[in-house]
């Protein structure tokens, strides 16, 4: 009798943007002639930039040639990329970083979802809370937790995050294994500085961990004093895997293009505590489970890094942070407290109730479409996320909408 993995029955019933999903379509079919904004899932609504978009044109011509026609490529993803990201988003801020330890793919959510399967079950995690739902719920699908019990999993070790540690968690005080970050913070918007990291950093090599460290917004920082890369830190080598996505950096959510690093002297343990180098376990999952974005696709996100790629995803990314400048000065003069909106694309906001109320209040009397944070555990409840990744006009709307529907709530 063939059995199921019995991991996925633990997973939550629903996932935190289907829930959203389907109050939206019944509110839809209730106000079938009422125009709804979204602001709650952090999709890009800006086209390509024109150095990708003509990239991708010549790529596919080149496909037309068989004298250019390109088949399987390597796994690992072509040289000509792997070069300019190690150079520019790199070597460029003095993170001694090697083509060939970046590991092109089709997306961070892929990458920091299929990472735990190079490491042990008995490891103990560390996650963020709020937290980006991947890394929880890979995890209990690979077995690493317990059972679902008051909003959150045992054996996970929960790293809370609040306006009390301005969204940074604290260092565990239970010793840990394998540590997940994410800045700028999806879904608080925080930044972490570079003193902080750096004790993250310290503390992973005392401690024998390995940080998993997600810079998918990385794009959005403008304050010069702090971190884009935890390999701008002394000793990250060592001890950290680094996350990186074109999705939001050049609008590619729908093209898929992404990358991971996994320096060749970091290190985890065997069962009789030898050093293991992850960069050759990586290496070997990658090209196994994983056949290569394509060729089109890489010269695209190659462009990224012409000058004209270069000027152009920095103006994407300013569009978006001209929004997120515009909703946090509304929702603050409306009086909440928020965190994020700059250098960050999100803005995380005290709703000061319970986070579907204020989820369902801003749907029904302004059409509004927000990320409650209560989906991203048990630290979100009371909060929501909303999202700059729409038209200037559509947000300009909507935040006269939510002031509006909140001053006569």
């Amino acid at each position: 009798m063939i059995r199921i993995n019995h991991h996925y029955l633990k997973l939550q019933s629903s996932y935190l943007f289907s829930d959203i999903a389907k109050r939206v379509a019944a509110y839809q079919e209730a106000n079938p002639g009422k125009d709804i904004i979204r602001l709650g899932i952090g999709d890009v609504t800006l086209p390509l930039p024109p150095a990708c978009i003509e990239a991708f044109h010549r790529a596919v011509d080149e496909m037309a040639d068989s004298k250019t026609f390109r088949g399987y490529g390597p796994e690992q993803g072509y040289g000509f990329l792997r070069e300019k990201i190690a150079q520019t988003d790199f070597r460029a801020r003095n993170a001694d970083i090697d083509p060939d330890e970046i590991f092109i793919s089709d997306g961070a959510k892929c990458d920091t979802g299929n990472i735990q399967e190079i490491f042990s079950h008995s490891n103990r995690v560390a996650i963020p809370d709020p937290v980006y739902p991947v890394y929880l719920d890979t995890n209990v699908m690979a077995g690493r937790t317990g059972a679902y019990r008051n909003g959150r999993y045992e054996n996970i070790i929960y790293m809370d995050s609040s306006r009390e540690n301005s969204f940074v968690p604290d260092l565990p005080k239970t010793p840990v294994d394998l540590i997940y970050m994410c800045f700028p913070n999806n879904p608080t918007g925080a930044v972490i500085t570079r003193e902080k990291l750096a004790q993250w950093v310290d503390y992973a090599v005392k401690t024998k961990s390995v940080i998993l460290y997600d810079a998918a917004y990385c794009a959005f920082v403008r304050d010069d004093t702090l971190p884009l890369s935890i390999y701008e830190i002394e000793g990250a080598r060592n001890v950290a895997i680094e996350f990186r996505s074109f999705s939001k950096t050049a609008g590619f959510t729908g093209v898929r293009c992404a990358y991971a690093v996994v320096p060749k002297t970091c290190a985890a343990y065997d069962k009789n505590g030898d050093k293991q180098y992850l960069h050759p376990l990586w290496n070997r999952r990658h090209t196994t489970k994983f056949n290569g974005v394509s060729y089109p696709v890489q010269r695209a996100a190659e462009a990224v890094y012409t000058e004209a790629g270069s000027r152009q995803t920095k103006e994407l990314a300013d569009y978006y942070l001209e929004n997120a400048r515009i909703i946090l000065q509304a929702m603050n003069e409306l009086g909440y407290e928020c965190t994020g909106g700059q250098n960050s694309p999100y803005i995380w906001i005290d709703g000061k109730t319970d986070s579907w109320g204020f989820f369902d209040l801003l749907l029904d009397k302004a059409g509004v479409v927000v990320t409650p944070g209560s989906g991203f555990g048990v630290c979100g409840e009371g909060y929501i996320r909303i999202s700059a990744f729409n038209s200037r006009e559509n947000v300009e709307t909507a935040m006269k909408r939510v002031k509006e529907a909140l001053a006569s709530a």
